[in-house]
């Protein structure tokens, strides 16, 4: 069975209704990146870090996977299909993709402030009662924080992400700017010789020349990829 892996960014889930981080309207236009999402940030003001990933959670109850987040997991009735995602979103997994791999976490998990990469003390937030409030605590004692990777922390998930580029047969990047490293790195790991396909409305540089763009939006890209492409693979 020929092994695809696809990259997502904030791109895939708009047509969901999620907003990106980044560009005019983004949620960095309205939030300070140093004060909610960095473990500085967090230790000055934990109850506006909370409440700040309470409002996405909230936000992400009210959407449903999008035809791209849909495609993605129909992939997988002929190939075997990794999802390494730098979106905190659950939509591919909502869709029915089964092998996902979260590089910045996970918006519907919570973990301990001491131990946040523990996995005894991940547990899952469940709606309609969601948030996360001061006195929440983990299993260790310390205080529940959202369960993702802030900037200037590590990107555990990465090795994990690396490795199942061994032996691919196609890569597929969708709605991201490949501007957030380490993620935006995955293209050098990629081996030469293996289709890479790239979806996104915008310009995106992608440091290498053998990338084929199609320039649209993640569900239309996805039916032109599976039209003209992975409906011809043997």
């Amino acid at each position: 069975m020929k092994r695809i892996v696809i990259l997502t960014g904030a791109g895939m889930s708009v047509e969901s209704g999620l907003g990106t981080f980044r560009g005019g309207g983004g949620l960095w236009d309205n939030y300070p990146v140093e004060q909610v999402a960095t473990p500085e940030g967090y230790a000055a003001n934990p109850a506006l870090v909370l409440e700040f990933y309470n409002k996405r959670r909230r936000e992400l109850l009210t959407v449903e996977p999008n035809e791209g987040h849909k495609l993605v997991a129909s992939l997988e009735k002929q190939f075997s299909v990794t999802v390494v995602t730098q979106n905190v979103d659950d939509l591919h997994e909502r869709a029915g993709s089964t092998h996902v791999i979260h590089l910045h976490g996970e918006l519907m998990k919570a973990c301990s402030s001491r131990e946040p990469q523990n996995p005894d003390y991940v547990c899952t937030l469940q709606s309609p009662a969601a948030d996360l409030k001061l006195g929440d605590i983990a299993a260790d004692g310390s205080q529940l924080r959202p369960f993702i990777v802030w900037f200037g922390e590590a990107v555990p998930k990465m090795e994990d992400a690396i490795d199942a580029l061994a032996g691919i047969d196609v890569f597929v990047i969708i709605g991201t700017s490949l501007n957030v490293y380490p993620a935006a790195g995955l293209l050098n790991y990629v081996p030469s010789g293996i289709p890479v396909f790239l979806i996104d409305p915008n310009e995106v540089h992608a440091a290498r020349r053998d990338v084929i763009t199609i320039k649209k939006g993640a569900s239309e890209g996805m039916r032109t990829l599976i039209d003209e492409y992975f409906n011809k693979m043997e």
